[in-house]
């Protein structure tokens, strides 16, 4: 079988090292800096003719560095004639323009996999899409994992509470009922209007959180506007506490202080993103690793196994 090598972008430093400690092989050695004028410089430290290369890197904050890291490393390893390249991000950025929702604007969720497939990739290995059917953009294998088996763990501890399953918006029902069913709790719906980019407003509760712990599920929590409006709601409507629970947490703009002030008992995130001390800042938000989901997943690839059961 032809040797896997893992590298890493300089995105989610520390999730690589976790997933290199997973699989009991050392980060592959390659120099991923800037010339003086922000170019991106990628030199790839060490022989891959003929490997099968995992490359990790989420497309968070910076996005655009992080985006073009991977495109050059990608087209490095391309280059340096690896056998397969497997791009792994942990976080898909661009997902929200996935569509034609007004006139004369871009579907960059396509334009950055076409990217992502024309620098080298030959494989995609992601987490938590924003919309399942990004999938459909890439013309190569996408493997698309849940976070599920990380995040239900913590709301099993709360099962001696009695829990709602609230859905922030129409379009998050499918992935909230998932875990309904888990926990065998009720679903509940939030109903909103958004009045812009990053801005939303809390219209109505659809569904009974009387006297129940209301855990408000997202894919991401950006500015916070949506789950904080959403806390305030669900206690306005008698719920007795409220707890968020995202996969990514992007946490841009005002969103530390909104969580900070907000009526969420505590936040449940992966570090699917690097939170690099935002977690000290409010002490509501508790982190697990996607490390051990992904290690796996990259395992079960490299060996030519089924990953389906990871799909869930």
């Amino acid at each position: 079988m032809r040797p896997v090598k893992i590298f890493s972008g300089n995105a989610n430093i520390p999730v690589a090292l976790e997933i290199s400690r997973y699989l009991g092989v050392s980060l592959g050695e390659a120099t991923v800096s800037s010339f003086s004028d922000g170019e991106i410089r990628v030199r790839i430290d060490e022989n891959v003719r003929g490997s099968d290369v995992f490359v990790i890197q989420s497309l968070s904050d910076p996005v655009n560095n992080n985006l073009m890291e991977l495109l050059v490393m990608l087209d490095a390893l391309k280059r340096a004639s690896a056998k397969r390249i497997t791009a792994v991000l942990p976080y898909y950025a661009y997902a929200r323009q996935d569509r034609k929702d007004q006139p004369r604007v871009p579907i960059t969720a396509k334009l950055v996999a076409d990217l992502i497939t024309t620098a080298g990739a030959t494989r995609v290995l992601t987490l938590d899409l924003h919309t399942g059917q990004l999938q459909g953009f890439f013309n190569i294998p996408v493997d698309h994992l849940h976070g599920t088996p990380i995040l239900i763990e913590p709301l099993r501890k709360l099962a001696d509470e009695k829990l709602v399953m609230l859905s922030p918006d129409a379009g998050g029902v499918e992935r909230t009922r998932a875990f309904a069913k888990r926990l065998q709790a009720p679903l509940a719906i939030i109903d909103k209007r958004r009045e812009g980019p990053n801005q939303s407003q809390v219209m109505n509760i659809i569904g009974d959180v009387v006297g129940r712990t209301a855990v408000i599920l997202d894919d991401m929590i950006d500015t916070a506007g949506t789950i904080t409006q959403g806390a305030s709601a669900a206690i306005d409507a008698g719920a007795k506490r409220v707890v968020a629970v995202a996969t990514h947490a992007v946490l841009s703009g005002p969103a530390l202080d909104r969580l900070n002030k907000s009526a969420l008992d505590e936040i449940i995130v992966t570090n699917s993103i690097p939170l690099r001390g935002k977690d000290e800042i409010c002490r509501k938000i508790r982190v697990h690793s996607v490390a051990p989901l992904l290690g796996e997943a990259i395992k079960r690839i490299h060996e030519e196994e089924s990953v389906s059961s990871l799909f869930i």
